[in-house]
């Protein structure tokens, strides 16, 4: 999932920035309403996080810009409490608002409302359920489980299993998952991809009597059901 936030403060911005990487989003930050509105429109964002007050533009008239060509989800960012303001920015087309300061905990539990409620009411776009065999990988609520049993995955070791689902057969490289997965040029001393595969292996196919994660030898992995 790819998330846009506009956001004037520089340390909040990193903070979210931070925090929502640690969830397993892809984060892009923007620190002025021009620039928001420009990434908004021209790239395909699953979610904004806009806050109210900007410099350029302010909040409500990215909303109002965005909303004449797409209908991404919203979350405003306001430091203002009153009634008043949160009801002009529901009835601008936002999604939501949340008052400043707020809790990290409620900010993520209201992104994955909304994310899910957009998945639900989407026809088309990228799937919010992936599956292959009997492991199964929910998106939104960042849950695998496989035959039935939860798989207690970290924040990377998730964003790589969803990685190799989408691409499901397809053997990607250790260079495409270290770019994909840690945003990092692969440098051959290092052997984090490796490492990752490891544990993920571990936790997805060993306890299981069926592999799902291959490795294919000089070239890369690969997540695919294969007959025995």
């Amino acid at each position: 999932m790819k998330l846009l936030v506009i956001e004037d403060e520089i340390k909040l911005a990193e903070y979210l920035r931070k925090g929502l990487g640690e969830e397993g989003y892809v984060v892009d930050v923007a620190h002025s309403g021009i620039d928001g509105l420009h990434m908004a429109t021209e790239a395909d964002y699953d979610l904004l996080v806009l806050d109210g007050m900007l410099p350029g533009i302010d909040g409500l008239a990215v909303l109002a810009a965005l909303r004449q060509s797409k209908q991404t989800p919203v979350l405003m960012l306001t430091a203002r409490g009153q009634i008043e303001d949160r009801v002009r920015g529901l009835q601008s087309g936002a999604d939501d608002y949340l008052v400043k300061p707020f809790a990290f905990s409620e900010l993520v539990a209201r992104i994955q409302v909304l994310l899910r409620r957009a998945g639900g009411s989407r026809s088309g776009g990228e799937p919010t359920m992936l599956k292959v065999a009997d492991l199964e990988v929910d998106l939104i609520r960042r849950k695998a489980t496989r035959a039935g049993q939860r798989l207690d995955l970290t924040a990377k070791e998730f964003n790589l299993l969803s990685l190799l689902l989408r691409r499901q057969g397809e053997v990607l490289s250790r260079t495409e998952l270290a770019e994909q997965v840690w945003d990092m040029n692969f440098d051959s001393e290092t052997n984090v991809v490796e490492v990752a595969v490891r544990r993920l292996r571990g936790k997805l196919d060993q306890p299981f009597e069926r592999p799902l994660l291959h490795t294919v030898r000089g070239m890369g992995y690969v997540l695919e059901a294969r007959e025995s």
